[in-house]
C-alpha cells in the first residue's frame, strides 16, 4: 500500500543531503561508490529500505562496511534519514530510486552483497515480472555483484519464497542456508526488520536463504 503524499517531504529531506539523494542520478555514480564514501570498504545494498530500521542497525553494527539503501517512497526515506542522523552514521546512504534501474547506478562487480527484505510479493500471476526475485531482476543483480557476491533474501510469503527458489535455479545461482522458519532457531547475527518483527509477533514463519553468485 502506497503512503499518502505529505507536503514538503522533499524539502525536509534536503536537510539530510549529506546521506540522502532525492535528485535523479546518472551513470557517473556507477563505479564510484567507494570514492563517495572515502574508503575501499565492502559495499552492501538494500533493496527497499523503508523506514530504515534494518540498514541503520546493520550500519551501526558494521562500521567497516558501506551501506546503500534504495527506496521509492520519499515519505519513508524521511523516517530513515532521521534515524541515520540520530545515530550519526557515516557509512550509510539512501537514494530515492526505482530498483528497476539498478544497473544504471552500480558498475559491474561493484557490490559485495544485496539484501532483499520482505519485498512486495505481487501475488497475481500476471504481475510475476514485478517481483524483485524474478529472473530479469536476478540477471541485473548478477552483473553488479562481485563474483563472490551474495544475495540475502527474507520474506514472510511462502508462495513468493518457493517462486524465488525456482527463479534462482533458472538464473544458475547457488542457494544455501534455506530455512522456512528463521526464528525457530534464530542466528545471533540476524537483524530484524520492522515487518519481520510484526509478522513474527503474529506467528507467521519467516523464510530466508542466501544466494551465491
Amino acid at each position: 500500500m502506497r503512503l499518502r503524499k505529505k507536503p514538503h517531504t522533499l524539502e525536509k529531506l534536503e536537510n539530510f543531503s549529506e546521506f540522502i539523494t532525492t535528485e535523479k542520478i546518472d551513470s557517473s555514480r556507477a563505479g564510484n561508490w567507494r570514492k563517495l564514501f572515502g574508503n575501499e570498504n565492502p559495499l552492501h545494498v538494500e533493496l527497499g529500505t523503508g523506514k530504515g530500521d534494518f540498514i541503520t542497525q546493520m550500519a551501526e553494527q558494521n562500521p567497516q562496511i558501506n551501506f546503500v539503501g534504495l527506496e521509492m517512497e520519499a515519505e519513508v526515506v524521511l523516517k530513515a534519514a532521521r534515524k541515520i542522523d540520530e545515530k550519526n552514521l557515516s557509512n550509510v546512504k539512501i537514494i530515492v530510486f526505482n530498483v528497476n534501474n539498478i544497473e544504471e547506478i552500480f558498475a559491474e562487480n561493484e557490490i559485495d552483497r544485496l539484501y532483499i527484505n520482505f519485498c512486495d510479493p505481487w501475488p497475481k500471476k500476471k504481475h510475476a515480472k514485478r517481483r524483485l526475485t524474478y529472473i530479469t531482476f536476478l540477471q541485473k543483480y548478477k552483473k553488479i555483484l562481485k563474483p563472490s557476491g551474495e544475495i540475502h533474501f527474507k520474506t514472510d510469503n511462502r508462495a513468493l519464497f518457493d517462486f524465488s527458489l525456482e527463479q534462482f535455479a533458472l538464473a544458475n545461482l547457488t542457494v544455501r542456508d534455506i530455512t522456512y522458519d528463521l526464528h525457530a532457531n534464530e542466528p545471533p547475527e540476524n537483524v530484524r526488520t520492522e515487518y519481520e518483527n510484526r509478522f513474527s509477533a503474529a506467528g507467521v514463519p519467516i523464510n530466508r536463504c542466501v544466494i551465491a553468485v
